[in-house]
Formats: structure tokens, C-alpha cells, sequence
């Protein structure tokens, strides 16, 4: 079996075959930082920093590149509304995306390069694009002939005849055609901007992806992602401007991930229709929220939910319950060895069926997930596992090594998921301490003043708060649940 993705570009499931063996070049849209992202937003971040896993865990050595745009017009107009320079709420955002990120349980990009960084390849690219009689200058503006570049259209499947400016196309009677798109913009005089062949400006949204790609990765990458609200027209105008310019091929395998919907409708900061995902991480942690957009294929559109989110949370609990019985009953299996598998010597009939079902569920696992990145299918696998776990310790509890060995396996196999790989201990701050200390011996004194039902709301409100109170002989304890 090998690695199959649905190509956007061509519309089918294709064999992944890298340019370079064994390696691959992997590009991802990331924030314009004039805000904190959505949990919309976040269902692209988390799907491909789990698709960058799972092509290391089957043995590619992954280049990731996300960019970070840190100047365009939402940033500008952020800016006018808080009174602050364009730099100081790029940055302020920049930061906290890099922090929810991690929250989130994403692994760091290998590079994050920022628009700012690049002024001076995207000048040269926007020139280049200009001398091939691709681009030509309005005043201070540069736009884009795309009737110029014959291949237009080609990922999105759109026909230019059919093709009308929309929302994120800029309408501009000073244009040749409708759908010419921006370069480079003239900046005013208070505007955040750059010396360039053409004046004081900065660049379009669509050239910065594609020369920051460019410049990270080559002229021709393996995979570009994003979420499907990109095909058309930023995805279709990166094509364009570097293909213009290069005559090669810019990208062989893009992909996309459906979008995420609340009541039916695309969730999005213009609809109003939102939460940040700071907010979600409040409420749930971050396996909750990954298992939840892994429950569900990646280019399906998911809807959003506290029940679905609930229901994710309940799965993620189950196998924790699992590791903490194991752990429980035979110690720590996340220090069991892999070895080789044909060493274990089952104690019955029972074990031996369960070996024989173990020696092959790691590769059924990458089967199943091999087929266009199928997490839904791959988790299936993983509590097929779980399952047959239970089964063995009730029916054999006996055959302890072959129960640590299918529990460090299921760690194993959701670990390209960034799932089931152990909780961070919750702790509390010095000064919450001191106040649940204070609130335990309040309620000590109602329960020697035989207050039960007031002693017993104390107990109640902060169980649900997720702190446990157990009553000893001297002392009460207290400790801290995971959420």
C-alpha cells in the first residue's frame, strides 16, 4: 500500500509520489495576525500538523512551511480601530497565535516566514511578472492580466468566461478586466508601506504566499494546504503569479479540508457567527478538540457543537480510562519496549487469537489511514484495539504482557494524531490554593456544626469544577481531576 491524497487539482485520489524520495515539501496557509483564529480556523492547523505527522510516521522527512501574514488591509484597519500601529497588533497576534497553537497541540512549522521578511523578493517577483507583460501598473498599483495566463481556472475548475469578481476580488474601474487582481498597492502617506519601481506600497494578499513558498521550498513543492474557502481565487491566483513567472509547475498535490459549519453555515468573523479558539480551550482540552475533527473526514464539512464536542471528549476518556486501568493492574506499559512481537508467549487460547490480531493492526492502521489521510477510519482501528484490550483483561487478566503491549500500541498509532499521549498533571495557582484551602475548612465547620446540605453544596459545586474532595479520619484531601 502507499500514501493516496484527492488532489484538488485533479479532482481524483492519486498516488503521493514525491519529487525527491522519501522527502517531501509541504506548505500551509497560515494566519493574516490581525485577530485571534477561530475554531474554524483551527480545524486547518490541527488536520495538517496531523498529516505532517503521519508522513513522518511513515519514514518521509517532512519540510513544513506555514507562513505568517503580518501586513495587509485587516491588519491596517485593526489598527486604525484601536488607534495602534499596524506592528504592534501584528505582533500582538502573531504571539498569541503561536501560544493557542500550542495549546492545541501543534507541532512547531520548520519555518514561519512573515510577509515583512520578504518585501524585497516580492518586489523582484512582482518586477519580473511585469517585464513578461504579466502585471501592469495602474498609478501606484500593480495588477495581474489573468487573461494573460492561459491555465487560469485549472484548480478551481472555474471557466473565465463564467467567472465574475467576487468578494475577495478587487473592483476597480482602473483595471483592463474585472478580474485582475492586485500586486502591489500604492500606500498613503500615514500608511505602512515600502520603496518600490513603482512608489511607496506593499503587496497584494495572493503574491505573499506565493513567494514566501517560493523562497522556502523551491519552484516546485509536493503539497499545498489549506481550508476550501482558499481554492478560488487566492489558491488559483498563487498558480498563477508563480507559474507566470517560473514556467513550471508550482504545486502537484493540493489539498483541502471542508469547513466548519455552525447551524449549518460557514463559520466565519464576517457572519458574527464564531468562537476563538482560546474560548473552546476553556471549556475542553486540546485531545477533545483534535478527536473531534479527526472523527470526521478532513475534507468533509463538520459541524460544530458542544454535544459533538462532549461526545469527542467521552471517546478521548475512554481510553484513558483504559491506560489508567492497565497502568493500574500492571504497571507502567508506556516503558514496555516494542521488541518483536513473535517473543511473547501467550497464556491461552484467548492471548493467542489477540497476538495473532496485534502482529497486524499496524498495518491495517496505515492501510485504512493511507487512503486520502482517513482519520475517522484509522481511529476505528484504534478502538478495535481498545475493545479487544477490555475483552482480554476481563476474560485472561493473566496475560499482562500482551495487555501492556496492546496499550502502549494504541499510545503508538494515535501518536501521529498527537492523541493519547499522556496529560500534563492540572495544578492549581498559590493564590487558588490558599482560597480552596479556606473553602475546606469552611466547610469543615459547617459539617461539625452538622450543616450537611450547605457542607455538602461546597463538596458538589467544586467536584464540578473539577476538584475532588476526599474525607479522612483527621483531614480532608483534595485533588485535581483531569478535564
Amino acid at each position: 500500500m502507499s500514501v493516496k491524497f484527492h488532489n484538488t487539482l485533479t479532482g481524483e485520489e492519486e498516488e503521493f509520489v514525491p519529487l525527491e524520495e522519501g522527502k517531501v515539501r509541504m506548505y500551509c496557509c497560515g494566519p493574516t495576525v490581525y485577530d485571534y483564529f477561530h475554531i474554524g480556523n483551527a480545524r486547518t492547523f490541527i488536520i495538517f500538523d496531523a498529516l505532517r505527522r503521519y508522513l513522518e510516521f511513515r519514514g518521509y522527512q517532512v519540510t513544513f512551511v506555514q507562513n505568517v501574514t503580518d501586513v495587509e488591509d485587516k491588519i491596517i484597519n485593526k489598527a486604525n480601530e484601536e488607534g495602534k500601529e499596524p506592528e504592534e497588533v501584528a505582533s500582538k497576534y502573531k504571539k498569541a497565535y503561536f501560544e493557542d497553537l500550542e495549546k492545541l497541540g501543534v507541532k512547531r512549522a520548520d519555518l514561519n516566514p512573515e510577509v515583512t521578511e520578504h518585501i524585497e523578493e516580492i518586489i523582484e517577483h512582482v518586477s519580473a511578472l511585469q517585464d513578461a507583460g504579466y502585471a501592469y501598473q495602474v498609478e501606484g498599483d500593480l495588477y495581474f492580466r489573468v487573461r494573460q495566463f492561459s491555465d487560469y481556472g485549472k484548480l478551481s475548475g472555474r471557466k473565465l468566461e463564467d467567472l465574475r469578481s467576487g468578494a475577495r476580488v478587487e473592483v476597480d474601474e482602473r483595471k483592463e478586466d474585472p478580474l485582475d487582481f492586485a500586486l502591489w498597492k500604492e500606500s498613503g502617506p500615514e500608511e505602512v508601506g515600502w520603496d518600490s519601481p513603482w512608489g511607496r506600497g506593499r503587496p497584494g494578499w495572493h503574491i505573499e504566499c506565493s513567494v514566501m513558498n517560493l523562497h522556502s521550498l523551491g519552484e516546485t513543492i509536493d503539497i499545498h494546504a489549506g481550508g476550501s474557502d482558499l481554492v478560488f481565487p487566492h489558491h488559483e491566483n498563487e498558480i498563477a503569479q508563480a507559474e507566470a513567472k517560473t514556467g513550471k509547475q508550482f504545486v502537484r498535490y493540493w489539498l483541502h479540508n471542508g469547513l466548519l459549519r455552525i447551524d449549518g453555515e460557514k463559520m466565519s468573523k464576517s457572519l458574527g457567527n464564531f468562537e476563538y479558539a482560546r474560548e473552546v480551550l476553556e471549556r475542553h482540552d486540546k485531545e477533545t478538540i483534535r478527536f473531534f475533527y479527526f472523527s470526521t473526514h478532513y475534507r468533509k464539512p463538520l459541524n460544530f457543537s458542544e454535544e459533538a464536542l462532549e461526545e469527542a471528549a467521552r471517546s478521548v476518556e475512554r481510553v484513558y480510562n483504559l491506560f489508567g486501568e492497565v497502568e493500574k493492574d500492571y504497571g507502567s506499559f508506556f516503558e514496555t519496549p516494542e521488541g518483536d512481537l513473535a517473543s511473547l508467549q501467550p497464556e491461552s487460547e484467548a492471548g493467542a487469537e489477540f497476538l495473532r490480531y496485534l502482529k497486524g493492526v499496524r498495518q491495517e492502521f496505515i492501510n485504512v489511514v493511507d487512503e486520502d489521510f482517513n482519520t475517522p477510519g484509522g481511529l476505528g482501528v484504534v478502538f478495535e484495539l481498545v475493545k479487544r484490550i477490555n475483552k482480554l483483561r476481563r476474560e485472561e487478566p493473566e496475560e499482562a504482557e500482551l495487555i501492556e503491549r496492546g496499550a502502549a500500541e494504541v499510545r503508538q498509532l494515535a501518536q501521529p494524531l498527537g492523541l493519547f499521549q499522556g496529560r500534563e498533571a492540572p495544578s492549581l495557582d498559590e493564590k487558588a490554593e490558599r482560597l480552596l484551602e479556606l473553602l475546606i475548612e469552611v466547610r469543615e465547620e459547617l459539617r461539625e456544626e452538622r450543616q450537611w446540605d450547605l457542607a455538602d453544596r461546597i463538596r458538589d459545586e467544586l467536584e464540578g469544577m473539577g476538584i475532588e474532595l476526599k474525607d479522612g479520619e483527621e483531614e480532608t484531601a483534595w485533588f485535581l481531576k483531569d478535564r
